[in-house]
């Protein structure tokens, strides 16, 4: 706990067996209350990796359903377990676990509502190994993102985030898509429910075992990305509110 505060990391994993033991070594015991793990019906070893470190909470899907869904189960089950901090945190070893006390003091001692960990605050991204086109594809997307919803983001698409249990409460998260897009929709129904965001630096590593979508999905993501963008902006002029925004 954090001044009282029940703080649960939720671990959406798919075929995760060769990061998720550094991953989870590193959570930090004297700090984080739960450790969940939704496993979307990966074809590896992550579910026997999971049970040998004594995961708190282990669900799985019989079969797969997407990374949004799976985040959707990870929230639910934080939610019923009394959880005042939630951090999701991808188990690629992307994102270092270390991170975590930083994430949640920010929330515990009511600074901000929600924390990202940007992998491109500083000069970390390319260095870390994130491939160039990656690179320069975040960087267009939150520029037209940060001008569509007048924010000022570094970047919208990390996979290390915390919310207070207000903010999980607040927002629709279940009318949101099943699949990587899930990420960018609850940023916008963060913002159009007007709470404020922290981004703090966050290192991260590119490596063979760190899970990646291919071109062909990141290009229907990023076309996503863009659709998100102007249906929020939407529901400000009050034109037409998408079910997320309800």
């Amino acid at each position: 706990m954090i001044k009282d505060k029940v703080v649960t990391v939720v671990l959406p994993a798919y075929n995760a067996s060769k990061t998720l033991r550094a991953t989870v070594s590193e959570i930090p015991e004297d700090l984080v209350d739960h450790i969940i793990l939704s496993d979307d019906n990966s074809q590896d070893d992550t579910l026997k990796i999971a049970e040998e470190l004594h995961i708190d909470y282990i669900l799985q899907q019989d079969e797969n359903k997407g990374y949004g869904f799976n985040q959707k189960k990870c929230y639910r089950k934080a939610l019923e377990l009394g959880s005042d901090i939630v951090v999701m945190l991808h188990p690629d070893y992307q994102y270092t676990p270390a991170l975590i006390p930083s994430l949640c003091y920010l929330i515990a001692n009511n600074v901000y509502p929600v924390v990202l960990g940007s992998r491109i605050l500083g000069k970390g991204a390319l260095s870390g190994g994130m491939p160039v086109y990656k690179y320069f594809s975040n960087r267009f997307l939150t520029l037209v993102q940060n001008i569509l919803m007048n924010q000022k983001l570094s970047e919208y698409h990390t996979g290390y985030r915390a919310f207070s249990r207000e903010v999980l409460e607040s927002v629709n998260f279940e009318n949101n898509s099943d699949d990587f897009l899930f990420d960018n929709q609850i940023l916008a129904q963060i913002f159009f429910q007007g709470f404020e965001v922290a981004e703090i630096t966050c290192p991260t590593k590119y490596f063979e075992e760190a899970s990646s979508i291919n071109f062909r999905r990141s290009v229907t993501y990023g076309l996503g990305v863009l659709l998100t963008s102007l249906q929020y902006r939407m529901a400000r002029w009050k034109i037409y509110k998408n079910p997320i925004f309800r």
